[in-house]
């Protein structure tokens, strides 16, 4: 294991604006860690996705300063068509990326440019729509999918290309809970069973304590925190900052910590599991006439 991404002084301008949207980013990521990238919107998060295979600023030009290196190669200086074979790109609305009229040709079109023997592609959809946990659904439509369905088919299908990198932009704005569950669990699958390295541009707290090894924290198009879930959703005053919520049970921590509880900060639960052992020492103590 090495580091598969790197940023060195990388800032970024769109065409015919002065501004900088991203500004002096360093960075290094090791393969197969899940990286989630928060800040709040405005702050960068959908430039940087699409910096990672090139389509900053292939597709839509711009000023570029430093680099971007991908598997050791530069994304800004490499075709989009050679980046997308390492890195697959996941969008925030699924039905922008599906249009054709059934789930196994969905998941052909990407690999079929490859020009892969035709064993090969059906044995490509077979693992996909395995991983993703759409199996028996190839000869549906794309469109008569739930959404969470929806999004798995559209991870599915960038995953046939199998790259070693997934970068999925907001993939569960527009899904319900059923749905957000559906496509992070699939998400985590790709870092644990198959070793993917993971950037996910989110606001889903909860999901990324649960599965996040770091969390990228932009602000005005800069890096100003990249630690553990840990270290992040404890510092309330980043949090407040950038205005990134933390997850529901550490927020009712720092609220009975306000109210005299006690509570320090390095003990904050960040799952549900963590905030039962928290509140069951809080009723002990209060029955014990602490």
């Amino acid at each position: 294991m090495g580091t598969i991404i790197e940023a060195k002084e990388f800032s970024y301008s769109y065409p015919r604006r002065d501004n900088q949207v991203l500004k002096n980013l360093n960075f290094k990521v090791e393969e197969g860690e899940f990286i989630a990238i928060m800040g709040r919107n405005g702050a960068g998060k959908s430039t940087l996705t699409q910096a990672f295979n090139g389509v900053i600023p292939h597709l839509h030009g711009g000023t570029i300063w430093g680099n971007i290196l991908v598997d050791g190669v530069c994304s800004q200086e490499t075709e989009i068509t050679e980046m997308a074979q390492k890195v697959g790109v996941v969008l925030e609305d699924p039905e922008a990326q599906l249009f054709t009229t059934r789930v196994d040709d969905e998941m052909a079109f990407g690999i079929e440019n490859l020009c892969l023997p035709r064993e090969e592609i059906i044995e490509r959809i077979k693992w996909a729509t395995k991983v993703v946990r759409l199996e028996g659904f190839w000869d549906r439509e794309p469109t008569a999918l739930s959404g969470g369905q929806k999004q798995r088919c559209a991870i599915a299908a960038t995953l046939a290309m199998k790259p070693k990198i997934m970068v999925l932009d907001e993939p569960t704005s527009q899904l319900d809970p059923i749905g957000t569950f559906e496509v992070f669990d699939v998400i985590k699958s790709l870092k644990e069973e198959y070793g993917m390295t993971v950037m996910v541009a989110t606001h889903k707290s909860e999901h990324i304590a649960e599965y996040a090894d770091r969390i990228m924290v932009l602000e005005a198009g800069e890096i100003v925190a990249f630690d553990t879930p840990q270290v992040i959703f404890r510092n309330s005053e980043l949090l407040s900052h950038v205005a990134v919520r933390p997850p529901q049970v550490s927020a009712l921590a720092a609220y009975l910590n306000s109210m005299g509880q006690n509570i320090k900060r390095s003990d904050y639960p960040l799952l549900i599991e963590e905030a039962e052992v928290v509140i069951r020492n809080l009723i002990g103590g209060a029955s014990n006439g602490q």
